[in-house]
């Protein structure tokens, strides 16, 4: 029935709630949640480190 269950835990479930096996979950838990904010938050933080050297090199060629 499933050839392989590769998820992603930052983009959630490959197999729409369908796990092999019948489990069959559709919520993320409350540790979850805070695992993912905390992965986004360090992405963003990153992009305002880039926009900010991009702009300091722009200011230094001006």
């Amino acid at each position: 029935m499933f050839k392989s269950h590769d998820c992603d835990p930052r983009r959630g479930c490959c197999c729409h709630g369908h796990h092999p096996g019948g489990f069959h979950r559709r919520f993320l838990t409350t540790a979850e949640k805070k695992a993912r904010l905390e992965e986004y938050l360090k992405e963003l933080q990153a992009e305002v480190k880039a926009v900010e050297e991009r702009l300091k090199e722009l200011g230094e060629g001006a």
